[in-house]
């Protein structure tokens, strides 16, 4: 049987999916000669033969992830551009997704939702000075590499990230508009740019620290799930938020604003009382 891929398969072993992204699906590889493991991004650019788009997404997807480099964000080994797929070969971050690791453990202690909080935003500050905005983070896009609480976090899919202006907002929508209903909704619907990245952060803060998301129609019965994002309307529900800190709190609520040019950005964020003790 011909190989599907064989200008990959000839350096590496295709085995198991593990998942998929904006742009096409990952799966596991192992390099032939040294028998080590990676994650491989296999876009068809079938999907993309009758854009406009020049240059095409897929190829503004690669020039930015070869273009940058922290450990924090997912790193790319190898790239393979052929006529009919484009393969970016990528580290492996074994301990899976974030999105994952949140619905095993239901909610994160106080500490542990720092840890990784403070190591999204080193690496979101790193992406915003070099003026690229992620643009779609969400749990499923997050990346852990081990099993374990004190494991680091690796940025990763940058399908949909853009390179953007100092004070840019950037007035296309973005994001994905609605993953499953548990885990809510990551888009930020006024600002597009480094703004959005950073709603996005509040939102994953606030999944992290009480299990579910701020926005839900499970939350509420007078608003659907978009009349809440829009009008920015959540709650610290009791119980569930009795015995996380203030400081917690305050950082979500600086977040989670609906003018962007209000909310924290990242270099005020590090800075919040949240992450200073």
């Amino acid at each position: 049987m011909q190989s599907s891929h064989p200008a990959i398969e000839d350096r590496y072993n295709l085995t198991k999916p593990l998942g998929t992204g904006a742009c096409g699906e990952v799966h596991l590889a192992i390099d032939k000669r040294t028998g080590r493991k990676y994650a491989v991004k296999i876009i068809s650019k079938r999907k993309f033969t009758s854009t406009v788009v020049s240059p095409p997404p897929f190829m503004a997807e690669v020039d930015i992830l070869l273009k940058i480099n922290h450990p924090n964000v997912i790193h790319v080994h190898d790239v393979e551009n052929t006529p009919s797929h484009l393969y970016i070969v990528l580290e492996l971050a074994s301990g899976g997704e974030l999105f994952d690791r949140i619905v095993d453990k239901e909610k994160f202690s106080e500490d542990v939702s720092k840890f990784y909080f403070l190591q999204m935003l080193d690496a979101v500050k790193y992406l915003h000075d070099q003026n690229i905005a992620h643009r779609d983070l969400k749990p499923e896009n997050i990346l852990l590499t081990s099993k374990s609480d004190d494991s680091l976090i690796k940025i990763t899919d940058f399908g949909l990230a853009k390179l953007v202006g100092p004070q840019s907002f950037m007035k296309t929508m973005c994001g994905t508009p609605r993953q499953p209903p548990a885990h809510g909704n990551y888009v930020a619907w006024q600002g597009y740019g480094k703004a959005a990245d950073m709603w996005s952060l509040g939102v994953i803060l606030y999944i992290m620290l009480c299990g579910f998301p701020p926005f839900s129609e499970d939350l509420s019965t007078d608003l659907s799930l978009a009349e809440q994002i829009l009008t920015g309307t959540y709650t610290f529900l009791e119980p569930y938020w009795d015995d996380i800190s203030d400081s917690a709190k305050d950082m979500v609520s600086k977040l989670l604003v609906l003018d962007p040019s209000q909310r924290l950005t990242v270099e005020a964020a590090l800075q919040h009382p949240f992450l200073q003790v």
